[in-house]
């Protein structure tokens, strides 16, 4: 079986799931001083093969695997140079075969701290420099130790990322990023659990992670259509044992290809609405799933001098 949870980083690395190109935490875009962009989103992810380690197979025990998220995310542009970034997700999972049962339930709450430290013309182009540090915390007692079904790990985590953005004629861009992971242990709810050794205790020492990003396409005011690459990789961790349950401290690594796409209401430009699409490509201790994402934006303006959004 495995761990189809990409929500780890939410992410995580969102996230698998949270890929949406709407001023989120893994994009260039910035919101202006007193803006305040919200709205829901939804995505759907589902596998049926995984890799047991680095061997691919199938488990007709779990069928096909499928994991729901719907979340609140929010960007507040507190400065023109910084942003405060919130995501709350809810989280269900089901398989479509075997005796184990979905779960669902609050998953962890993402803060982020998003600022621009440099944004230089240089002719036809602009160089811009962004720094995030930000964390997650479970928002509820869900139970992590029933992979691949669990609707997280319940690990609390904190996060540094740095991103360089390159614009060039007001219309293309690309953008890379790398970020890493710290993971906290996590306490089971039972006295003892086996690794690749057995362990007599209820903590697990998670291992940390790190997360490569690369986004390229068309950037204007109303509207952004990018190609996106993803890596996730486990710092340590072991791998599934055959034919055995996943484990919360597995290695788990994912390579991804996607899609997002942006649109902007010229009527309305408050507006917006952000789609996309990624497959998994490559992984380790990790389902080969299928990602879709939808969501509707508003930008409030707070700025109490200014009449317009």
């Amino acid at each position: 079986m495995k761990l189809t949870i990409k929500f780890l980083w939410t992410m995580l690395l969102c996230i698998a799931v949270k890929q949406s190109s709407a001023q989120t935490d893994i994009d260039a875009i910035m919101m202006e001083k007193n803006a305040f962009c919200v709205g829901p989103g939804y995505s759907y992810t589902t596998w049926k093969n995984y890799w047991e380690g680095t061997n691919k197979r199938e488990n007709l025990n779990l069928g096909h695997v499928s994991t729901q998220m719907f979340a609140v995310m929010g960007n507040y542009g507190a400065t023109r140079k910084l942003n405060v970034l919130f995501n709350v997700p809810y989280v269900t999972t089901k398989a479509s075969a075997g005796t184990l049962r979905g779960q669902n339930d609050m998953q962890d709450l993402s803060l982020m701290l998003k600022y621009r430290a440099i944004n230089q013309k240089i002719g036809d182009s602009r160089m811009a420099l962004i720094g995030l540090l930000g964390g997650s915390v479970p928002m509820s007692n869900y139970n992590a130790d029933l992979l691949p079904l669990s609707i997280g790990l319940q690990s609390k985590t904190a996060m540094a990322r740095l991103m360089l953005d390159y614009y060039y004629d007001n219309k293309w861009f690309a953008t890379a990023s790398a970020t890493y992971v710290w993971r906290s242990n996590v306490t089971l709810d039972r006295d003892s659990y086996y690794t690749d050794r057995f362990i007599l205790s209820n903590e697990v020492d998670m291992p940390n992670a790190t997360s490569y990003n690369i986004r390229a396409g068309y950037r204007t005011q109303w509207l952004i259509a990018e190609a996106v690459l993803n890596n996730w990789t486990t710092k340590g961790g072991f791998d599934i044992t055959q034919n055995n349950m996943p484990f919360i401290s597995n290695r788990m690594n994912a390579t991804s290809l996607g899609f997002n796409i942006k649109y902007v209401f010229k009527k309305l430009p408050q507006l917006s609405l952000t789609g996309g699409a990624s497959q998994v490509v490559a992984g380790r201790n990790m389902g080969q799933s299928f990602s879709a994402n939808g969501a509707v934006f508003y930008v409030f303006n707070l700025n109490k001098k200014e009449k317009k959004a």
